[in-house]
């Protein structure tokens, strides 16, 4: 997403909205409507309607809550990227949490903003994000990756026992989420389905005692390299496509 993208009143930002409160969407989306240059084109309350909604109304950008009665916005984010990955993602909620930061970025999000963010701010977000820049400073990004390894290392100097337990295509597998690949990308990488990384994915982070992904990327920190083998290429191609 390097090119500069620009919309107008004839070519809108086509926007996808998902919240689980009817209100917050309605006043996101008489928000955003008002605008010459913004068009919302649909939108979701769970995060299921958002992934069964989203990709065939073709969005520019989704607006994403973060907590979600079935699930979270981050997650839905991460599929949404994987089967459109030109979608800008700005992810919104309601209060500010470091992990939660992370977990977006590693997801692919282009943004992070507060509900308590300026409607003139929230539409100059959307913008933001359309045009193909992120709103997440890269600085930011590596401080905050820093801070939580650090806390990590505090809490647990040694590496995790719970990494012997890992095979070396998981080794692989967590050293690529610890770089901020997303599903898909990891697929490519490995020759693997999005499907088979899933399931890896998730005996992974049950193996490891964790729910998010950005806990996974925290703990791949203590993985030496070199047991991954040279960039993984040992293990790449013992499973095929399916």
């Amino acid at each position: 997403m390097t090119e500069t993208r620009t919309y107008n009143e004839q070519e809108p930002i086509r926007v996808f909205l998902l919240d689980d409160h009817e209100v917050v969407r309605r006043g996101l989306a008489d928000l955003l409507d008002a605008e010459p240059d913004i068009r919302v084109v649909g939108d979701a309350d769970t995060a299921e309607h958002a992934l069964a909604r989203g990709p065939a109304l073709r969005p520019h950008v989704a607006v994403l809550d973060v907590r979600l009665p079935d699930g979270d916005g981050i997650s839905v984010c991460r599929e949404l990227r994987d089967r459109m990955p030109e979608l800008a993602c700005l992810m919104l909620t309601s209060f500010d949490d470091e992990e939660a930061l992370l977990d977006a970025i590693l997801a692919g999000a282009s943004g992070y903003v507060l509900k308590q963010i300026k409607g003139s701010d929230l539409v100059s977000a959307v913008r933001t994000v359309a045009s193909g820049q992120s709103m997440l400073d890269p600085a930011t990004t590596a401080r905050l990756m820093r801070s939580l390894r650090a806390d990590a290392d505090r809490a647990q100097p040694s590496p995790p026992a719970e990494l012997a337990g890992l095979s070396p295509r998981e080794r692989h597998i967590l050293t690529l989420i610890g770089d901020g690949l997303t599903n898909r990308e990891i697929g490519k990488r490995l020759y693997l389905s999005e499907k088979t990384v899933k399931n890896h994915i998730s005996r992974l982070l049950a193996k490891l005692g964790v729910q998010r992904r950005v806990q996974a990327a925290v703990l791949a920190s203590h993985l030496d390299p070199q047991d991954c083998g040279p960039h993984g290429s040992s293990h790449a191609g013992n499973h095929s496509p399916r």
